[in-house]
């Protein structure tokens, strides 16, 4: 694979990042994609190692090291064509995955492990510049049809899949732009906007109808709104009585809520909030009385990658200062390598939004925010806390530090501590089942893979499994659809 003697030869090169002082200034991917050159030579660190690890740390089980060695010996087409074999959306993984398969490559048990996600990204821009990315219609329709609720990646993937095999399908959204989290979740400044644009493009030319806009009875009215919802509402029977299946990939929408006095102060946010309207005014909308950072000191309350984004975004818009702060202890700077791998480490992450100007704290717990006369937020207080492993449960307990307290000015504060579950009522509507997290209920294995206790409605994605990753999500999407297949027609030739 690559070249056999690579991997000692050759270091590990990141992309490039535009400077701090110029990409704070913008919305725009500010990360330059490989070199051919570059790519080939990161290709040929990946080692004949007989077991790749990366594929099986893969969500997706992309054939990690077949197109790192087509990189190497500059067959890009077919890099491109291995890595759709597995990835509908490479574009998307390549440039938001944490990319696990990196943790679980076999270089990285005592060495940089390749870059396995710059190659991926390079796949996918080189084969979009070269007009290898073409619609993919079916030779012949099946006469059988799907609904999709939700276009974010597991609805998108899919869709995809199901279309190209000869069904009929149409995607329903809520907000007034297809792509959900992809959307509205992710700022433009990790991911541009027109990627989404792009396969929507090559999905309508599949066949695909996209309804964006249209909001299922039993859905979160007020979120659709603030998401630039146009106003449609469609009944959870009529799809079940027009489709012969429906798709649940409606995400995990609920956020956590932070319980403590002050919580309803003015200028206390739900990160998705802020983030979804920056995204719209980046698109061009106009959002009256947007959630601004200028000028103000702001906290973020979670120490993920949506607070990240909620950092970057804050200090594009001139925020006064950003703190960060986070319930669980600080991770270590690097991890243990031969404890975790082949498995996701705990260590540090600094992401580039931490590089553009943030201030963090870990074990810290929010106790109050206080108003001033205006009744808008101006201080947090909080008190720092201990982690240890309770000796019978073997379970991590927080205890409060007494004499921890302290304060700090938070003119902005952004929940974004994580999502609990799906909206309930949109389950709710269509008669699902919830499991005990509130998440729609259904296996991935087996003759009932990811359908719910209604026969005809399946559920992929967040919606599913919880809160989770991109590149889960896309499994999931393409698994669902073969379940559909299987269950429709008796028999898939879809991949697993």
């Amino acid at each position: 694979m690559g070249k056999r003697t690579g991997f000692m030869e050759i270091k590990r090169l990141s992309e490039s990042y535009e400077g701090v002082a110029e990409r704070v200034g913008h919305y725009h991917e500010f990360v330059a994609r490989l070199s051919d050159a570059d790519a080939a030579l990161q290709g040929a660190r990946c080692m004949d190692c007989g077991i790749p690890y990366c594929q099986s740390g893969c969500p997706v089980n992309n054939i990690i090291p077949d197109w790192n060695d087509l990189v190497y010996r500059g067959d890009w087409q077919r890099a491109l064509q291995t890595l759709h074999s597995t990835n509908n959306f490479p574009e998307f993984t390549g440039r938001v995955c944490p990319a696990p398969c990196e943790a679980a490559c076999t270089l990285n048990i005592n060495d940089d492990p390749v870059g396995i996600k710059s190659i991926e990204r390079a796949i996918y821009d080189k084969g979009w510049e070269m007009d290898w990315i073409l619609p993919e219609p079916p030779q012949h329709r099946n006469g059988r049809s799907v609904a999709i609720v939700g276009s974010g990646p597991a609805g998108l993937a899919c869709a995809q899949q199901l279309a190209r095999t000869g069904y009929a399908v149409t995607v329903y959204e809520k907000s007034d732009r297809i792509g959900g989290l992809l959307r509205y979740g992710i700022p433009d400044f990790k991911m541009a906007k027109e990627l989404i644009d792009r396969r929507v493009a090559q999905m309508e030319a599949e066949g695909v109808v996209f309804r964006p806009g249209v909001l299922i009875a039993g859905g979160d009215r007020q979120a659709a709104d603030s998401a630039g919802m146009v106003g449609e509402e469609i009944e959870a029977d009529r799809l079940l009585s027009e489709f012969d299946a429906v798709v649940l990939a409606i995400g995990s929408e609920q956020p956590r809520e932070l319980l403590v006095p002050g919580r309803e102060l003015k200028g206390v946010h739900f990160a998705m909030d802020f983030l979804r309207q920056q995204n719209r005014v980046v698109a061009g909308d106009r959002v009256p009385e947007q959630i601004l950072a200028t000028g103000k000191h702001v906290v973020v309350i979670g120490g993920g990658d949506t607070g990240s984004d909620c950092v970057g975004t804050s200090n594009r818009q001139g925020a006064a200062s950003v703190t960060q702060i986070e319930l669980l202890a600080r991770p270590p700077e690097s991890e243990q390598k031969p404890k975790w791998w082949p498995y996701w480490p705990d260590k540090m992450r600094t992401s580039s939004s931490h590089q553009e100007g943030c201030e963090r704290d870990w074990a810290v717990a929010t106790t109050r925010l206080h108003g001033d006369a205006s009744g808008r937020v101006a201080r947090l207080e909080a008190k720092r806390v201990q982690w240890r492993r309770d000796e019978t449960s073997g379970q991590m307990q927080m205890t409060p530090i007494a004499g921890s307290d302290f304060e700090r000015p938070a003119e902005l504060v952004l929940l974004a501590m994580g999502f609990v579950s799906p909206v309930a009522a949109m389950i709710e509507a269509f008669g699902v089942e919830k499991d005990a997290r509130g998440n729609a209920k259904s296996v991935t294995e087996g003759p009932l893979a990811y359908r719910t206790n209604v026969a005809k409605v399946f559920t992929a994605g967040d919606a599913r499994r919880g809160q989770s990753l991109v590149v889960w999500a896309i499994r999931e999407g393409r698994q669902c659809a073969r379940s559909i297949d299987e269950s429709l027609m008796g028999a898939s030739v879809l991949p697993r």
